[in-house]
Parts: C-alpha cells; structure tokens; sequence
C-alpha cells in the first residue's frame, strides 16, 4: 500500500473514532511503509568500548536529536561491514562511513551521502600509510632504497596486515597503488598476510611487533597517538598515498524528504566547536554522492588491472570485461565533472 493511500485511509479511520487513533502518532513515516518512526539509530564504526565512546557521542548526539525532534541513538559496529549490513536491514538510519564502506552501502544498502567530515585540523581528506615497527631487522636490509621499493622486490620473507577488505585507507588505496599496479598479490607474495579488523588492530600489531608492515591512515595514527602514546613512538611510517577524500555521513534513502532536510540542515549549520574537536572534526560540508566516485574510480582501475593480469580469462573475455569497465568510468568521470 502507497503511503499516500495509507494516510487517507488512516485519516478516515481516526474521523470515524473521534481521532484517538492518531493521538502520539505524529512522527514522521518512513517511505513506503506505515511503520511509526520514534527513533534514529547513528552507525559509529568504533574500536573502543561503549562505555568510553558513550560520554563522547551522547552530547553530539543530543544535538542531532533535539534539532529533529526525534531521540538518535549511537550503534556501535567493530567491522564495516556490520555498518553496511545494519543499513541494509534500516538496523540504522544514519551513519558515519569510510569512502569504500560508504560506496559498498550505497549499492546495497540505499545509503546517501549529504555531508563531508571536516578534520580538526581543517583537512578535507586523509592519507593511506604503510607502517612498520622502527627495530624490524627487514629495514636495516633496505640499505639506500626506500622501504617500499625493497618490501616490492624482496619482501616475501615478511608479514602484512591488511585492516579490512571494505576499507578505503586499509585495503583499496594501497592494494590498487602499491600491488595491483605492481603486478604483485599479497596473498600469494608475502609470507603471511592478515586482516586484522581495524586500524588501532594493525597499529598495535605492529607497535608489539607481531607483524612486519601493515596499513593504516593519517586520521588513525593520530588518534592512535593521543591513546597510546609510548608504542606511537616505534612506529614508522614507510608509504604515504594521494589524498583521498574525506568521510561521509550519509542516511538511508528510505527516510522521508522532510525529515532527511532536518538531518542535513543540523549537520550542514553545526558549529559547537566543544563538541567537535572531541569528536576530531572541525564542522561538516555539504556533499553529494558524486564527492566519492574518485574512490568509485580507485575501484574499477583496480578491476580493470586485476582483469588484465589474469591469465585464465580469454583473451575476448578480457576486451569485453574491460570495455564496460572502461565505460563505467567514464560515465563516473562524466557524471562527477556535471
């Protein structure tokens, strides 16, 4: 049933009754169903436990809730694809994404973007990193070279950690600029590799050397610094990427336009400085889903060089993959520059 033809009849069914039947009924409706909606859920991708994060979030929180007129509630996720999934399932109806986690949402959990997080430092995107512990016997290998070229040509003997395959900083930028460029695979190249989960995971493993190089990000290691301070120190950073955009906070597009105007009016207007530099924001921009093809684009070039090298796909196969590929990214290239 519409939602049009469901409001009629339910305005006809409270004439009839006097109106009781509409009385603590006035929150706003999702689209296409008659659930009543008394409360919003706000995906965290999170490290931490509750109980520390919960002082953190609430007042911030408190705001978006007041301005809407309706309570949001943190949600808390370990993985990113718990984040995707809870969307998916309307678990959550707002959320704070990385690039990747929010273009996998998008295709299958009808998310969109509306904001862009701005850093404390006023940086509108962040850096993907290889890190590596400073007393590692490989780097005193390395003799004049720099870290990267020695860990391409003669880093079988060593162990990588990966943060998560739905990850921007963790997984995409560095597989597509340092491997897949590169002709290597990690999972066949390094003696080991692991997906550890999250960025403190890796920085951790690699600070009590449990691992020899693993990814992180800029915005990472800087929290990572602020919360353990002494192993920050060992860490070494051997690999910066090109910028890569900020994070977005998207919603569900099953949300109705009028309250999706709330969220994005609160967001796009905050300017509680307190709040903001506790949470390691400075304010939020506008955005559209087109601020993120770029990591859309990192993606399929990353397609397009794991399909040339694959020498058990035919040589026709290969030419047709690649042309609708290549026709994606253009229609990508040709949308973002509109």
């Amino acid at each position: 049933m519409h939602r049009q033809q469901f409001l009629r009849l339910l305005l006809g069914f409270a004439a009839a009754t006097g109106g009781q039947a509409l009385k603590g009924c006035q929150q706003p409706l999702f689209k296409d169903t008659p659930e009543i909606r008394r409360e919003l859920k706000f995906g965290i991708l999170t490290t931490e436990s509750k109980a520390d994060l919960l002082p953190l979030w609430q007042p911030f929180l408190a705001d978006l809730s007041q301005a809407i007129g309706l309570p949001v509630q943190p949600f808390f996720a370990r993985q990113y694809s718990s984040l995707i999934e809870a969307m998916r399932s309307e678990a959550i109806q707002i959320a704070w994404f990385g690039g990747k986690t929010y273009i996998e949402a998008a295709t299958v959990a009808d998310a969109e973007a509306f904001a862009l997080t701005v850093s404390d430092k006023g940086s509108r995107g962040y850096y993907a990193h290889l890190i590596t512990h400073g007393d590692r016997p490989w780097l005193q290998k390395t003799g004049s070279q720099p870290p990267t070229k020695y860990l391409l040509s003669q880093g079988q003997d060593l162990t990588f950690a990966f943060n998560d395959v739905n990850s921007t900083s963790g997984y995409l930028v560095p597989m597509y600029y340092l491997f897949t460029k590169n002709e290597i695979n990690p999972r066949t190249y390094f003696k080991k590799i692991s997906f550890l989960g999250n960025h403190e995971a890796t920085a951790l493993a690699i600070a009590d050397q449990k691992v020899d190089v693993a990814t992180s990000n800029s915005e990472a290691l800087e929290r990572f610094a602020e919360k353990f301070p002494d192993k920050t120190q060992a860490l070494r950073i051997i690999w910066t990427s090109p910028l890569i955009p900020a994070d977005p906070i998207a919603y569900t597009n099953k949300l109705p336009d009028d309250l999706k105007t709330k969220i994005r009016n609160f967001f796009h207007h905050y300017n509680n400085q307190g709040i903001l530099q506790s949470l390691n924001w400075s304010k939020f921009e506008a955005a559209t889903d087109a601020d993120w093809h770029p990591i859309r684009e990192l993606k399929i070039g990353k397609q397009i060089l794991d399909i040339q090298q694959n020498e058990a796909i035919a040589q026709p196969d290969k030419v047709k993959i690649i042309r609708n590929l290549e026709q994606k990214l253009a229609d990508l290239q040709t949308t973002g520059n509109e």
